[in-house]
């Protein structure tokens, strides 16, 4: 429950915080699809009600001089299940087929990198500051997320001597969140508007339903309790494998392991099970999988966006606008002039396309709600959910690893 005002901070509890965060969402989606430019724009139901929430937090710190601060550590394990079932939904065969996408994806991710990173120093260095603090505006923040800025901040501060850099990287990084949910869904909707892109007609997404599509809504209580049940041993799965993985000395996102605990699964079901059985009924349990990572990518992302506190960018604000509207620009112009030619052209591509914000500017999480706005409106694309979190997951960490530290020496 929500504390007493200590110091001028109001502090709610995980139990409250969760609860607002449904209510928050149920905002957002009744907003999307009642307010057509929402929709025609892509633009993720969770991020209507996260936004709004950090607005009116916002406006009671500047107006009654009240800090607001959420408990949000069931963010976290929400995202896990969110990728396990990502990973039961996916199929090997598809995901060989998917091979040149990926591939491709993760050069032109590691591309964006050095140019990314390459902006951020230079800006840095016309407003006088150390080039290196233009990192924190580059892929640290951007595409490495929160996790990587503060694992970083300690060396800049007490390596590099550069001050406020936690700082720097957090307010570079709520930008980039909020502008990578905003630009994705209209990038994919200009792209099949205005390009000879023929939409997918499935309606078998691999997140959510499409709009007004009624036809999975019916949902059987055991599939569903047998989806809950393996989506627990996708979690089991994943952090042993995440251990394997850190034990070999690679340090990766914990939802890589939970993706690859659910592909890992799925495969060996349909391999000893492929007709089904007992307890391994896929298509009788898929509604329920569904089900659940819709709704815990939509509780994760509302909850992201709900905790940013926006007045941290105060003290900072004009080099981060510049810096931010430079780089937003950055990833429209490479997302739609080279991401779009080199994925082929189709409506994959733009689903991919409406991601690559997310991989650029936000995280994973952003990247497959964009991709799921935009498959709600216009149907499946099946690749784009495999390679997208793939290459941010793998690619994007190993790669951003390196080139950081070749840069913040």
């Amino acid at each position: 429950m929500p504390h007493a005002i200590v110091d001028g901070t109001l502090s709610f509890d995980a139990f409250v915080s969760i609860t607002l965060a449904i209510l928050l969402l149920f905002v957002g989606k009744g907003l999307a699809a009642r307010v057509g430019v929402l929709r025609r724009y892509g633009i993720p139901e969770p991020v209507v009600g996260g936004v709004l929430c950090a607005t009116v937090v916002c406006a009671l710190y500047y107006g009654a001089g009240l800090r607001v601060e959420f408990d949000l550590g069931m963010r976290d394990l929400l995202l896990l299940y969110f990728f396990a079932a990502l990973g039961l939904n996916s199929n090997v065969r598809e995901l060989a087929s998917g091979g040149r996408l990926l591939v491709v994806l993760a050069l032109l991710a590691t591309v964006f990198i050095v140019m990314q990173n390459g902006l951020g120093m230079a800006l840095a260095g016309l407003f006088g500051m150390d080039p290196r603090a233009g990192l924190m505006v580059g892929s640290i923040s951007l595409t490495g997320g929160v996790g990587t800025t503060l694992a970083w901040a300690p060396h800049f501060t007490d390596v590099l001597g550069i001050e406020d850099a936690a700082e720097l990287g957090l307010a570079a990084n709520m930008i980039g969140l909020i502008s990578a949910c905003v630009i994705g869904g209209p990038i994919a909707g200009w792209l099949i508007r205005q390009r000879p892109v023929m939409p997918s007609a499935d309606a078998e997404l691999e997140v959510g339903l499409l709009y007004g599509d009624e036809s999975r809504t019916t949902l059987d209580y055991h599939a569903v309790l047998l989806a809950l049940f393996w989506l627990n041993v996708a979690l089991m799965l994943g952090h042993a494998i995440g251990g394997l993985i850190e034990g070999a000395g690679i340090t990766l996102p914990a939802f890589v392991g939970c993706l690859l605990g659910g592909i890992a699964l799925r495969a060996v079901g349909d391999l000893v099970a492929p007709e089904g059985g007992r307890m391994w009924r896929f298509n009788e349990m898929q509604p329920g999988i569904a089900l659940i990572s819709d709704m815990c990518l939509g509780l994760f992302l509302t909850m992201a966006l709900m905790g940013l506190q926006l007045w941290v960018l105060q003290p900072m604000l004009g080099f981060i606008a510049v810096a931010m509207a430079l780089q937003v620009a950055m990833v429209v112009a490479f997302t739609v002039f080279v991401v779009f030619r080199a994925m082929g052209r189709d409506y994959e591509a733009a689903v991919i396309c409406s991601g690559f914000g997310g991989i650029a500017l936000g995280s994973t999480a952003t990247a497959v709600a964009n991709m799921t706005a935009v498959a709600r409106e216009y149907g499946a694309a099946p690749r784009a959910f495999l390679v997208v979190p793939l290459v941010c997951g793998f690619v994007i960490d190993l790669v951003n690893a390196l080139v950081i530290g070749l840069l913040a020496r």
